[in-house]
């Protein structure tokens, strides 16, 4: 009784998606706003989108495409189809918001873009995610996570050397740039809609979106200095009181101590001696001395530590241990993971308030 009077209350309840998004940055921002009450309608052609063939894979199913499209209805529609088309029409004379991520021009060809159906539906909020945008010279170019983060600038500022680059491990522009700004701008186009009646064209491009979070670097960039790369930079491993450092046992201890109060606290816990604290006049001798005062312990010895002090300083988790860290289940984050059947494959963990969500 409970969870129905909370699915009745959803703030998206009664808002109805239709989703012909694939792979990562769409689905995720539908399973969004379906956590949210949203009633989510994935539109796939006939066999399925290319996410159903991404491992691993729980009795034939992709776990990745199970995660990212969890309670949303799917429709399998061939386009070309007559009597599929006639049953796409019917859906869109109810939708409120459509998704699309096709490359510019595709949804046109397919008589399904934004001028021809703000025509017919006026009310409708039409999203569009790509990498470049609907208009300008990469427009059409193809491109993944890697590529958008490359071309912002954003990639450089912690790429590592040319010897051993490194990759971020995440999909930022895929999550941060297309996912996030998708769902935000959505919402705002909703509320714009409930004082005109009017629905609106949005023109998410992944890249454009990894500026916002190039702050730090847009900074140096105005006030007319060098962008630091290449690990140079606060934030990116140039400080000593930002970066991180091996314990005895080879792993990971992620130091954060910015703020002068956590770094005197970290000096105080290592006994780094004065001429070593002031890393304004020798960032390198500074981190030194850090660095090898934690490799004196193991990671299983510093973990402890750390915890109890007050310098902003961790053991690097591994994601299996992050996934059994009490901290975060008691907190009821994993509530909808079940680890101990592998066939129940709920929703990937998505930052929807749980006074949101069904449950």
């Amino acid at each position: 009784m409970e969870a129905d009077k909370l699915r009745a209350s959803q703030p998206l309840k009664g808002v109805t998606v239709l989703d012909f998004t694939t792979l990562l940055p769409g689905p995720l921002a539908t399973l969004m706003l379906a956590e949210a009450g949203a009633h989510v309608i994935k539109i796939e052609r006939p066999g399925g989108e290319d996410m159903r063939r991404f491992a691993p894979f729980v009795e034939g199913r992709s776990v990745l495409f199970e995660q990212l499209n969890h309670g949303k209805e799917i429709r399998h529609l061939d386009l070309k189809d007559e009597a599929d088309r006639a049953d796409l029409d019917g859906l869109l004379s109810r939708a409120d918001v459509l998704v699309e991520q096709f490359r510019p021009g595709v949804m046109e060809r397919l008589g399904l873009g934004y001028d021809h159906l703000h025509e017919r539906f006026p009310g409708l909020v039409y999203c569009s995610i790509t990498g470049f945008g609907q208009t300008g010279e990469r427009a059409h170019q193809a491109g993944h996570d890697l590529n958008y983060l490359a071309l912002s600038g954003l990639l450089a500022q912690s790429c590592g050397s040319t010897e051993a680059p490194v990759l971020p491990p995440v999909q930022i522009a895929d999550i941060g740039g297309g996912s996030m700004p998708a769902v935000i701008n959505i919402l705002l186009a909703l509320l714009q809609r409930d004082r005109t009646g009017q629905g609106c064209h949005l023109d998410i491009a992944m890249t454009e979106a990894m500026f916002a979070f190039g702050v730090f670097a847009h900074a140096q960039y105005v006030a007319g200095q060098e962008v630091s790369e290449h690990g140079s930079g606060l934030l990116t491993g140039g400080s000593p009181r930002y970066r991180l450092y091996p314990a005895k046992d080879g792993r990971m201890i992620a130091v954060a101590a910015l703020e002068e109060k956590f770094w005197q606290e970290l000096c105080d816990l290592l006994e780094i001696d004065n001429d070593h604290r002031d890393d304004r006049r020798d960032p390198g001798l500074s981190a030194r001395a850090v660095g090898s005062a934690i490799a004196k312990r193991t990671a299983e010895e510093w973990a402890p530590v750390f915890a109890k002090a007050e310098c902003c300083a961790c053991l690097v988790a591994s994601f299996n241990e992050a996934m059994q860290d009490p901290a975060f289940a008691d907190r009821g984050l994993f509530d909808r993971v079940d680890a101990s059947d592998a066939s129940s494959l709920g929703p990937a963990i998505v930052p929807i308030a749980r006074v949101f969500r069904d449950r």
